[in-house]
């Protein structure tokens, strides 16, 4: 019946991909909104210790107190990022999302009131709190994306999710310019937007359904995974994904419960794992995070004039934005290698310019500086496109539902250690090399481009269940069990389909292609038989 047809984009996915999203976008309006009060609240720090001590505070060790109320964000980033994995798979994607929406409450809260109630330590508390929620977010958010998203649409339902950070940085970045919060009377005030998206959250989740995958697979609840998917496609009509849900549990009954280190000892796990890893430092060791952190500072150093270079950072937050809408249609059409590719590569070619650009200035002109400005806002302009969205998405689709939580975990872990260690390494490299601050980057962009290109498959338009059959037949210590395809053995190094990367192939060249087709033929029958048995339940019901 056509109207029973499942639509791949309903109400229902809509208010669920809304509740899930401004999580995200709490994590990057946290990442820029300590850049513009940041004089403002170093005079903060220097009279709340002047009251309370009669002392004045040293410049340095003021600079040191900013610090430590910036960077312990990444302190509780890492935090959270190591913990997600656990509570996704104990309380639920959505339920794990209800329990970090009041920790967003509570440190957001904390940091508003620290003005009013002069107390540095609520600050850095609130920022700390902060930091542990965004880590929860990195890893829970993603996670239920792509579990609730149709196949087709999983690469856009990603992309929502970096459009959730970059919309969150350009934000901060507006609000934090003089003529809006960035004075000394409402600084505090840009903390108090800071509660805004968990309590959209808490609006959104509890009429979101909890992830069909989660319900069928972790929890063993069919019947709430069958209600859940329903919701989520306006259709009776998913048997299709509940048999494909169905099949990667049968694959996966043989495997234990994961555990991170598991996932970390486990040979089977060892290709996937390295992949999705190199991916997120691909993301982190690219020198984004010298842009983000430092993009007032670099176009300084690029020759922009003090005023200008303030809005910097606002135009760096307006291209990532544009850039990451545009990439939403791309992601399922032209694929997650391609785009990661084509993003490094136009990074590589940009970060080049741009230090050629800086260590020419003096020879060349100062026409130069706009080739200097050019270069870094395409450089943005590629990382949106590939890198900054592709890694969060991969790191779910890369691992079955077993050890899928685990993995994330360990990703997001090694994911905010890695931007944590660029803003820390950044500034003194900055000043010892001076112009060629993004040399050691481009070298990185390089390696992870040749990675990239020699080892990342493409997974648009797999189910979870064939991207989780590529590794199992990739690996040398395991050979396939009585629920896996049996013709799915070899992987043939170095073989690749243009812009898929290395492919999966059979062992036997022959009568491994009948036996797939007598098997598609069994399993749309039973399709079938199941679509109609439920369709006659339903219809005796009513």
């Amino acid at each position: 019946m056509t109207n029973d047809a499942p639509k791949v984009v309903t109400l229902r996915l809509v208010i669920s991909i809304c509740a899930a999203v401004p999580g995200m976008f709490l994590f990057g309006y946290n990442i820029g909104v300590m850049n513009a009060p940041e004089e403002m609240l170093k005079e903060f720090i220097g009279n709340v210790y002047s009251e309370k001590t009669g002392q004045n505070l040293e410049p340095d060790k003021v600079n040191w107190a900013y610090s430590l109320a910036a960077s312990i964000f990444a302190v509780g980033g890492m935090a959270g990022g190591v913990t997600g994995g656990v509570i996704a798979d104990r309380f639920g994607r959505k339920g794990g999302m209800l329990m970090n929406l009041v920790l967003g409450i509570i440190g957001g809260t904390c940091m508003a009131l620290a003005r009013s109630v002069r107390s540095i330590e609520l600050l850095i508390i609130g920022r700390l709190i902060d930091g542990v929620s965004c880590g929860l977010s990195t890893g829970l958010v993603p996670m239920y994306l792509m579990e609730i998203a149709p196949v087709a649409m999983r690469g856009a339902a990603g992309t929502l999710n970096q459009l959730g950070v970059t919309f969150g940085i350009l934000t901060s970045g507006v609000l934090g310019i003089p003529l809006l919060l960035g004075t000394k009377e409402r600084w505090h005030c840009l903390f108090v937007v800071a509660v805004i998206p968990p309590l959209l959250q808490l609006l959104l989740l509890p009429v979101s359904p909890e992830s069909p995958r989660y319900l069928l697979i972790s929890k063993q609840q069919e019947a709430e995974a069958r209600k859940a998917l329903q919701s989520l496609r306006k259709s009776s009509d998913v048997e299709d994904e509940i048999e494909e849900m169905k099949q990667e549990d049968s694959a996966s009954k043989d495997e234990p419960a994961v555990s991170m280190l598991q996932v970390l000892k486990g040979k089977e796990y060892r290709l996937p794992l390295v992949i999705g890893l190199m991916m997120h430092l691909s993301q982190q060791l690219s020198g984004v995070n010298a842009v983000l952190f430092y993009s007032v500072g670099i176009f300084k150093a690029a020759g922009v004039e003090d005023e200008n270079a303030k809005y910097g950072n606002i135009g760096v937050g307006g291209i990532m934005v544009v850039m990451t809408l545009v990439s939403i249609p791309l992601m399922d059409k032209a694929g997650r290698r391609t785009l990661h590719l084509c993003g490094l590569g136009g990074m590589f070619i940009f970060s080049i310019i741009f230090t050629v650009s800086l260590f020419t200035k003096e020879i060349v002109g100062h026409w130069v500086v706009f080739v200097s400005v050019v270069s870094m806002l395409l450089y943005m302009v590629f990382f949106a496109i590939g890198p900054g969205t592709i890694p969060w998405m991969l790191m779910a689709e890369l691992f079955p539902q077993g050890p899928r939580s685990a993995a994330m975990s360990i990703g997001v872990l090694v994911n905010w250690s890695a931007g944590f260690a660029v803003s820390l390494i950044y500034p003194p490299m900055q000043a010892l090399i001076k112009e060629f601050s993004f040399v050691p980057f481009i070298f990185l962009l390089a390696i992870f481009w040749t990675f990239t290109y020699l080892k990342l498959p493409e997974t648009k338009g797999k189910t979870f269940e064939e991207i989780a059959a590529l590794f199992r037949a990739a690996s040398p210590t395991r050979s396939p069990s009585a629920n896996e395809p049996q013709e799915l053995v070899a992987v043939v190094p170095g073989t690749l389909k243009r812009d898929e990367g290395p492919q999966l192939v059979a062992a036997d060249t022959a009568r491994p292609v009948r036996r797939a087709k007598s098997t598609e033929s069994l399993r749309t029958l039973e399709k079938t038989k199941s679509r109609e048995s439920h369709r006659k339940t339903s219809a005796a019901a009513e």
